[in-house]
């Protein structure tokens, strides 16, 4: 990523050229400033009500308009292509300015432990996994170590994780072909790294965007849920998700982005009851209403740093607001 990226020039729904690389309608130093005047937490170790209580206050005094409301329903004309590509960039924008410390949630120091953990995150927690890899790690170190590893004994330090036999089967059989086809060391192409055991598109994109840095989308169950709420998307394939996302955003923005849906999925807009009164997008959410939309109930719902609570990292990166997660065994 060196010189001057090439910025083009796309047409918005009021027929003003904009930037693709910044946000649609504003400019990236508008951006930057705007990013600085809004509250992003509260200092390390003490949560972070204040970002919470300043979502919760603009959505509550957002939460009247009519959009937001969902006033018109039945009678609204249809949101065009355009429209739709303007409100999506215009959530990513609120998003990075309400979660400008947005990273991966696992634990890694570099490409193969983030392989793992990415592989033994299927069906359990980001949390669970960083309290078993510590052990894990020191255990079997590199791909060479994890590839002899006795298969009882790696089991019994993956359990907490769940599935454990398939997923020890899935790490020694990767570990394996790195050993063999790729010199031990993790590839940087998604072609390379589909062939691995246990591996498909999501864990390549988030091993590609976060460990070297080439632009990825990674479609899991939260972004995929959130993305089909916002109607950005009426997919249900991961791939075809993917690509859809892929058409509205720039590729510059593809693996913030992705962090940024997945941690506004994890903190306010869940599955089951979205803290809809505590939302800093509700104007822009063709789903509001769905969850809570009293401002002080909905609070009550903010799970993580965003509702004072550890996160799920137990090496969370020195911006994080809130924090770090308690040890395996540590209550």
């Amino acid at each position: 990523m060196s010189g001057k990226p090439v910025r083009t020039q796309v047409e918005g729904a009021d027929g003003v050229s904009e930037d693709e690389n910044s946000a649609v309608g504003e400019q990236p130093g508008q951006r930057r400033r705007n990013a600085a005047k809004r509250p992003s937490g509260a200092s390390p170790g003490k949560g972070a009500a204040p970002a919470a209580q300043a979502a919760g206050a603009a959505a509550s005094s957002r939460s009247a308009s009519p959009r937001a409301a969902g006033a018109g329903k039945g009678t609204a004309k249809p949101e065009s292509r355009l429209a739709m590509v303007r409100r999506a960039r215009r959530i990513n924008r609120e998003l990075a300015d309400v979660y400008p410390y947005a990273h991966p949630e696992l634990d890694f120091r570099n490409p193969f432990e983030l392989l793992v953990a990415t592989v033994l995150s299927a069906q359990t927690t980001d949390l669970r996994v960083n309290q078993t890899t510590p052990a894990l790690f020191a255990r079997y170190p590199t791909p060479e170590d994890m590839a002899a590893a006795v298969p009882e004994e790696l089991e019994a330090i993956i359990r907490p994780t769940g599935f454990f036999r398939a997923k020890a089967r899935s790490l020694m059989g990767l570990s394996a072909s790195l050993r063999d086809n790729f010199g031990g060391e993790v590839p940087g192409r998604l072609k390379d790294l589909v062939t691995l055991p246990g591996v498909g598109r999501k864990t390549a994109n988030v091993v590609l965007g976060n460990a070297f840095g080439v632009p990825g989308i990674t479609v899991d169950t939260h972004f995929g849920r959130l993305v089909r709420r916002w109607k950005w998307t009426e997919q249900e394939d991961p791939e075809k998700v993917e690509a859809d996302i892929a058409a509205i955003f720039p590729k510059s923005e593809w693996t913030m982005l992705s962090h940024r849906v997945v941690f506004h999925g994890r903190r306010i807009c869940h599955a089951r009851k979205p803290a809809c009164g505590a939302c800093p997008i509700a104007p822009l959410c063709p789903a509001y209403g769905e969850g809570e939309t009293d401002p002080e109930k909905a609070k009550k719902l903010l799970k993580y740093e965003m509702g004072g609570y550890p996160g799920q990292r137990l090496s969370p990166p020195p911006d994080y607001p809130g924090r770090p997660a308690p040890p395996l065994g540590a209550g």
